[in-house]
């Protein structure tokens, strides 16, 4: 058996290594390494994926986050709601820009954000809403949605971790994670489900004239080179990470199923054991497993992260302080505020091995590590 990882690239560049390799030596051959036709091309084959009319590549996630807070024209005083149990990009951006973020809880089992929580936290300061699709499930975001229209509030989902799953609505629609915001985020972070050689990212929108404003942020506050009407930054998406992400893209419902299918087998090792609460997959969501996490019941949750380490099998704390908690917040007195699921959840849960390489000798290890550790 091999050294085992959290996530293992290697294994999955070897498998597709000829058309990977093919799609970089096309770049360095037609040297265009900014912007350029594997950029627009990517673009294209995005936003016919994900189901939407336009897709701007960046720089990485969190740079994707920043320019769709900035589209919205935001400002000191104004309120951004945000669920405090997710990684700290998501809040990071909000405090960057000097916007007050307003914590929520969220739903005890599938760890996103509850509704309920967004309609008490609305005031009105409240200017946008962020969603988190966490650990590859999508948010409720039916309810969400109702929520934020009944106030005239945007959306901007964080699909960072969910690229490829999807969303059932109550009438039986099915669409893409990604799809259903005014604006859409995602990070192309090696160890996505969709994930380049380096960082990047891209956001997504229907709204042609926000798609334009978003485009012009992203290049500096311009439309015309060297005319700059607004703020922007520079955050962009090199080819060659475009071009890698064109390979991988049409393997991505490939690669999904397979993590589906390791959680199928961890969810089948643990599900009679009473310590262990295994991921809760939501009627709404095509959950695609971007992290497969425990809940530990009964026994310490640090002792099972060690104990595995010794044994040669990772695992990961998808967090160990809440967003609220951090001392970066502290500007914003956040920290004493109360949360009792999302506080509850980052002193219990862990996250084992997922990525799309998992043998069944690997999965078998792993399992009984788990079970042999908690007894």
């Amino acid at each position: 058996m091999q050294h085992l990882q959290m996530v293992d690239l290697k294994r999955q560049y070897q498998k597709i290594k000829p058309e990977i390799d093919t799609a970089i030596q096309g770049v360095i051959d037609s040297t265009l390494f900014i912007g350029g036709t594997e950029v627009n091309a990517l673009a294209g084959e995005l936003a016919t994926y994900v189901g939407v009319k336009h897709v701007i590549p960046c720089a990485n996630g969190t740079d994707a986050l920043q320019i769709a807070l900035m589209a919205l024209d935001l400002k000191r005083g104004d309120e951004v709601i945000t669920p405090s149990f997710t990684y700290i990009a998501t809040v990071e951006v909000v405090a960057l820009l000097g916007i007050t973020p307003v914590f929520v809880d969220v739903h005890p089992d599938a760890f996103t954000m509850d509704p309920e929580a967004l309609r008490k936290a609305i005031t009105p300061r409240t200017k946008a809403i962020i969603p988190v699709h966490l650990y590859g499930q999508s948010a409720e975001m039916e309810a969400i949605m109702s929520v934020a229209a009944e106030h005239g509030i945007p959306v901007i989902e964080d699909n960072a971790q969910a690229i490829g799953g999807s969303y059932t609505y109550a009438d039986g629609r099915t669409v893409k994670t990604g799809s259903m915001g005014l604006i859409s985020c995602t990070s192309f972070f090696p160890s996505k489900n969709l994930g380049c050689y380096g960082d990047g990212g891209a956001i997504f929108t229907n709204d042609d004239a926000l798609a334009e404003k978003l485009r012009m942020i992203a290049n500096h506050g311009q439309k015309v080179r060297y005319y700059h009407e607004m703020v922007g930054c520079n955050s962009r998406l090199d080819a060659m990470q475009a071009a890698i992400l064109r390979v991988k893209l049409p393997h991505l419902d490939a690669y999904n199923a397979a993590r589906r299918a390791a959680a199928d087998f961890y969810d089948n090792a643990f599900a009679q054991h009473t310590k262990l609460t295994t991921p809760y997959r939501a009627p709404w969501s095509h959950h695609v497993f971007h992290q497969y996490t425990l809940k530990v019941n009964g026994f310490d949750r640090d002792e099972l992260h060690q104990q595995l380490a010794a044994r040669g099998v990772p695992s990961m704390i998808y967090y160990p302080v809440p967003c609220h908690k951090q001392a970066m917040l502290k500007p914003w007195g956040t920290e004493n505020m109360v949360l009792p699921v999302t506080d509850a959840l980052n002193g219990c849960v862990i996250s084992l091995p997922m990525h799309t390489e998992l043998t069944t000798e690997e999965l078998t290890y792993i399992t009984q590590a788990v079970l042999d550790i908690i007894g």
